[in-house]
């Protein structure tokens, strides 16, 4: 998975090889090596891979589907727009988040209606 996702990204990027081998300090050889799958990189190298082409390592191992560097965000209701969200490896249906949307809602509703301002999001 990892040398197919680095040589996809490098291209979307449009970055030649010579240019990703010279970043992590290493022949084109050796970098063409990860690409084709025959050497593994350093954690190290993979770091500076990833900072290259503005992605994750976690994206490169296949840790995540999400290939573009982004900030999680705190606000719950974005977060209930991402796909295969699961409760400790149970998949959650999206009627299953509905419930829970309209239950924060419901609490964020009634906090905001109480008239204390400390409870107020700003």
């Amino acid at each position: 998975m990892f040398a197919k996702r680095l040589k996809q990204l490098r291209k979307k990027r449009k970055y030649s090889m010579q240019q990703l081998a010279d970043t992590v300090g290493v022949a084109k050889s050796t970098y063409a090596g990860y690409e084709s799958g025959y050497r593994q990189p350093t954690l190290e190298t993979i770091q500076s891979i990833a900072k290259k082409l503005s992605t994750t390592s976690d994206y490169l191992l296949g840790l995540t589907d999400y290939p573009d560097q982004q900030e999680p965000s705190n606000n719950a209701k974005e977060f209930f727009n991402h796909e295969q969200l699961h409760w400790d490896g149970v998949p959650l249906e999206q009627e299953d988040l509905e419930l829970v949307r309209m239950l924060l809602e419901r609490v964020v509703r009634d906090r905001t209606s109480s008239g204390d301002p400390s409870q107020n999001p700003s």
